[in-house]
């Protein structure tokens, strides 16, 4: 989706990374602009705010933490995760995506005063213990190296140390800026999976199945570690049959040796998201399915229907790859037992063995 306007905080108007910005996209009209209300008012005034804030970027400076902790419940068993905060929203658009309902107005929204997060990488690499950090929670992970040498700076940075792990999600396939970094398999490039059926309806303007595939083997070529996610898997007849697909698929391109993790999670949705995704997406059927509200107040397929998808995908997965590493994203312990057969406190919680999984495979210290 192209970019129509470009807004830049003044306070930022003469950072390096705008000035770098600005020449790559120099036919964008610019407006400079001294408080975020302007930005978010001309977007408001669209009768399809989320629409418009995707051809929309604003250049800001990020006030808070750039490393925060991935926004888990203790209802249901979190990873650990840490996200690298650098960015908002995201150009592609599916129906299920929670920034619809999480941001207001959601906006593409960059920050560049990066020497305050190089400061935080410095101190997280200092730390004694692992981490695994993503910048794909807010946002798509690549689709800013469109605009900025985001990646450029990241990989090398983290390819320099040992004690913590970048993961890069993603729908697209712009990978070629990886291609040349020097990433010493510090970084994991990973994608999120679904069904052609799915990523036809509800994911517009994300890379097709095959496409992701393709790119998943050139970064592995490239000897990067790789990961998947199959989130939000989405119940519906014949749907096993077609996941069952995926993932065929899914190793008929990809050694199963270099991949670090796959995650596995049901599609859930928080009650707000309903209404948007109606208006928005009124041929989908996503949200039509037998839920019941969860502990943490999402709606949520009902908890024997879990189970058994997620039997089925592991049993997939296994058929190809016994010993990679499957996990559950936001389950309760009577759910990774029946699914997996045992619950992640057996083996001293879901992040160490997370940890485990990425000192093996991207050479980190566990000392």
């Amino acid at each position: 989706m192209p970019l129509l306007k470009l807004y830049i905080d003044q306070q930022v108007l003469h950072f390096p990374e705008v000035i770098s910005i600005r020449s790559r996209i120099p036919n964008v009209p610019v407006s400079v602009v001294h408080s975020s209300k302007e930005v978010y008012k001309s977007v408001l005034s669209s009768d399809n705010s989320v629409q418009k804030g995707k051809t929309i970027l604003f250049l800001t400076r990020n006030k808070g933490a750039f490393i925060k902790s991935c926004p888990g419940t203790r209802s249901y068993t979190c990873c650990g995760y840490q996200i690298l905060h650098m960015g908002t929203f995201c150009t592609m658009d599916c129906s299920y995506c929670i920034l619809q309902a999480y941001f207001h107005p959601p906006i593409l929204q960059y920050f560049v005063n990066h020497d305050d997060l190089l400061v935080e990488l410095d101190r997280l690499f200092l730390n004694k213990t692992l981490s695994r950090i993503g910048t794909g929670e807010f946002t798509d992970s690549m689709i800013w190296d469109n605009w900025t040498d985001l990646s450029d700076l990241l990989v090398p940075k983290f390819s320099k140390q040992s004690k913590a792990v970048l993961e890069l999600k993603t729908k697209t396939v712009k990978i070629n800026t990886l291609k040349s970094l020097h990433h010493n398999r510090k970084t994991i490039v990973s994608w999120s999976l679904n069904t052609p059926r799915i990523i036809k309806n509800e994911e517009r303007h994300t890379a097709s199945l095959s496409d992701r595939l393709r790119a998943a083997a050139k970064c592995e070529s490239w000897d990067y570690p790789l990961g998947f996610h199959f989130d939000p898997l989405v119940i519906y007849d014949g749907c096993e049959k077609e996941y069952a697909s995926v993932i065929e698929q899914l190793f008929s391109h990809i050694s199963s040796e270099n991949i670090v993790w796959i995650s596995l999670g049901t599609f859930r949705f928080v009650p707000a998201l309903k209404p948007i995704i109606q208006k928005r997406f009124p041929k989908s059927k996503i949200i039509y399915g037998e839920f019941i509200s969860g502990l943490d107040g999402k709606m949520r397929y009902f908890k024997p229907l879990r189970i058994d998808l997620y039997r089925k995908i592991v049993s997939y997965i296994r058929a190809y790859a016994p010993g990679v590493m499957i996990y559950l994203c936001m389950e309760d312990d009577e759910v990774w037992q029946k699914s997996l057969g045992y619950v992640p406190s057996d083996y001293g919680g879901l992040s160490k063995i997370l940890n485990e999984s990425a000192a093996k495979h991207c050479g980190l210290n566990m000392a």
